[in-house]
């Protein structure tokens, strides 16, 4: 994704993950130390992305959720969400294991890794713009320590935009539709719906829907040879 501009780039080291005590963001830093007095058991930080190094299939959702990744650390562990994604990976043939909603159940990924496009829970699950395009750097640190990576798969609008501005492309040139495929220099984005309970229980998302786009991602993937 070569048309990164510096205006989409925030004033951070563009790393792969931000370090437990990230300063960056002081709204979502009051919410982890709100949460580290009620729950000091819980992760209640950054959560790192979880997959193959050498993937080629990086999957970009929102954030952390409160009762999920914020408590596990491990990104979709442990809600709905979680459930539905990685029972769609293990349909696929990208995991190895038996996910059981726990960071220690085993489970491993191949040629898939997990993300967020913001690494920490927001208040209401609701990321402010401010938030979204300062972990912008993370996103891009990930996507360049992620050698094979071919292809992208965002779940829900904002990962969607956050992809491209990271890049410099036009909104209007690469709309968000779920199942829709973008060509973007070198790697090609689909997108979802994000698989979260509301989408899924209001029929906005079904499981056919959702594993129509891995079935798209899965063919691009066979048809392509992996990179040396």
């Amino acid at each position: 994704m070569s048309r990164a501009s510096s205006k989409n780039i925030p004033d951070i080291t563009p790393v792969a993950e931000p370090p437990y005590d990230c300063p960056h963001c002081p709204r979502l830093v009051a919410f982890h130390e709100e949460n580290r007095a009620k729950h000091p058991d819980w992760h209640n930080g950054p959560v790192e992305s979880f997959g193959d190094p050498d993937a080629r299939l990086l999957i970009v959702g929102l954030a952390p959720g409160l009762q999920g990744a914020n408590k596990t650390a491990r990104p979709f562990t442990g809600d709905y969400a979680g459930d539905l994604l990685y029972a769609t990976l293990t349909k696929f043939g990208f995991t190895q294991g038996t996910y059981d909603a726990r960071p220690d159940d085993g489970l491993i990924l191949h040629d898939a890794m997990i993300t967020n496009a913001v690494r920490c829970v927001p208040p209401q699950n609701k990321p402010t713009t401010a938030e979204i395009h300062t972990c912008r750097a993370f996103l891009i640190g990930r996507i360049k320590a992620l050698p094979k990576i071919t292809h992208m798969l965002a779940l829900g609008r904002i990962a969607h935009e956050s992809v491209l501005r990271m890049g410099g492309y036009r909104l209007a040139d690469h709309p968000f539709g779920h199942a829709s495929r973008h060509e973007l220099d070198g790697i090609v984005m689909y997108d979802s719906y994000h698989c979260s309970r509301y989408n899924t229980n209001t029929g906005r998302l079904t499981e056919e829907m959702f594993e129509d786009v891995f079935s798209q991602i899965t063919d691009d993937l066979k048809r392509q040879p992996e990179k040396a």
